[in-house]
């Protein structure tokens, strides 16, 4: 317990050393339904009387109107994301693990997808957009009621804005996976995952898109650097540190056993980002243009930085380091996409992957713990810098779109900063108590004897390979 302490302290150390978070306000929307916009009469001026008010004054205000090029461009988004977690995320992670693991991961990947989508509109959805309070919403959209296909999300149908936050919902807990994959038993995983993403995933979600209290302090996360990064980040290092190391860990070699479906996956995530980014607008607009070459921009610039940083300090650039900065770029640029310029976004992946590269070897080393695929070095780490580089690079004067009327660049870095250690305590609590009760529950780890014959014919009874 008091290595667990130790690196949440670490952890929010490292969010109060960088500097701010984010906000996808274009992401908060208010869900009106077509039969209920047709608002009062506007009230006429104090100082006239109401015989001389103008047609205009008179007039309802327009109602929401469904935009089918808005609509089209929000189903292929969502469409996307689905591709970047499965299969993306769940090749990329297959790749990393051993041979007798491949299957482990694909089916956790695979399920966990499933579980939560069912979970979202059970409950998921309506406790993380409706009317609540500052940290949950409430239950008036349970099950989805009163959502119809005349229900509208601004310009989209609400069934479309709904299940694009499923999406996102659902490949954030999958992300987790990667810190304690080999080791963690299959109930466990399911266990797990559907309370943490009750009670992490969805109060941080309305904290920041919902109107909760980070939207109302002037967090920016335009695409989820807290939401999802920092947030799976940090469940996937506790998660690491109370199930312990792999067997053999540090005196066997765990080699990946398939890099060519590690880059498979890395190359489904980067097409798939553009839907979880550009998505994020929920337009098809000139922000979404802007957000599209800064996702491509961050990402590239942290395939050369990583690449670069190995040539320098190992002697030979490797392929999984350049997949690895790939998604270093990606994630750091994620919570800045829609606030920063294409420079911007440029420096900010190139930095990220320097960053990720000393999380993932001489952070790991030197604390010891076994991250499996190490969420936390490139999730948790470029998430952190992400959001707090946001509200620097946000600067007008360095090609940002600036900030909110009265606010400063030390101003909204330190929101971020607040954003980051907000969503790095509450996930380490909550995550902590979820691990605990797991474990009293089903057990969080697999026998010795499982373990080194590996899970996938001790959990699922089935072979990746037959050769």
């Amino acid at each position: 317990m008091k290595k667990i302490l130790s690196m949440l302290s670490l952890v929010a150390l490292i969010g109060l050393a960088a500097t701010p978070v984010s906000y996808a306000e274009e992401t908060v929307t208010e869900t009106i339904t077509v039969e209920e916009t047709v608002m009062p009469d506007a009230a006429p001026a104090a100082e006239a009387p109401a015989a001389e008010a103008t047609p205009a004054a008179a007039e309802a205000a327009p109602a929401p109107t469904l935009d089918v090029g808005n609509t089209a461009f929000m189903i292929i988004a969502t469409v996307l994301v689905i591709l970047m977690t499965i299969p993306g995320l769940a090749l990329f992670y297959g790749g990393l693990v051993r041979q007798k693991n491949m299957l482990s991961v694909l089916m956790q990947v695979f399920v966990v997808f499933s579980l939560v989508s069912v979970l979202w509109a059970a409950y998921g959805y309506s406790l993380a957009f409706s009317e609540g309070n500052a940290i949950i919403g409430g239950l008036s959209k349970a099950f989805l009621s009163g959502i119809t296909t005349d229900s509208l999300s601004g310009t989209i149908p609400e069934y479309v804005f709904l299940t694009f936050q499923m999406i996102f919902a659902a490949l954030t807990p999958g992300l987790i996976v990667g810190g304690f994959a080999e080791r963690m038993k299959f109930s466990a995983v399911l266990l797990f995952t559907a309370l943490w993403v009750t009670f992490a995933y969805i109060p941080i979600a309305h904290m920041v898109w919902g109107g909760g209290y980070l939207a109302e302090l002037g967090a920016k996360d335009f695409a989820g650097g807290t939401v999802v990064h920092i947030n799976a980040g940090v469940a996937a290092l506790i998660g690491a540190l109370m199930l312990g190391k792999r067997i053999g860990y540090g005196k066997e070699a765990m080699p990946p056993h398939s890099l060519v479906m590690t880059m498979i996956g890395a190359s489904l995530l980067w097409v798939g980002w553009f839907g979880f980014n550009v998505g994020s607008e929920l337009a098809a607009d000139a922000v979404a243009g802007m957000v599209l070459v800064n996702t491509q921009l961050a990402t590239a610039a942290a395939v050369m930085g990583w690449i670069l940083a190995e040539w320098l300090f190992r002697g030979k650039p490797s392929m999984l380091g350049a997949a690895s900065g790939a998604v270093a770029g990606l994630v750091a640029i994620t919570p800045a996409c829609g606030f920063v310029g294409p420079m911007g976004s440029i420096i900010l992946g190139f930095t990220a992957s320097f960053i990720s590269l000393w999380g993932v070897t001489k952070l790991k080393g030197a604390l010891g713990y076994d991250d499996s695929l190490d969420v936390f070095g490139v999730h948790g780490l470029a998430g952190i810098w992400g959001a707090v580089a946001t509200g620097v690079l946000m600067a007008p004067g360095l090609g940002g779109v600036g900030y909110a009327e009265g606010v400063t660049m030390g101003g909204q870095v330190t929101t971020q900063i607040i954003a980051v250690v907000v969503t790095l305590i509450w996930t380490g609590i909550v995550s902590v108590i979820l691990y605990k009760v797991v474990d009293a529950v089903v057990g969080l780890r697999v026998s010795e004897e499982y373990e080194r014959e590996g899970l996938d014919t001790t959990e699922h009874g089935e072979r990746a390979y037959s050769l």
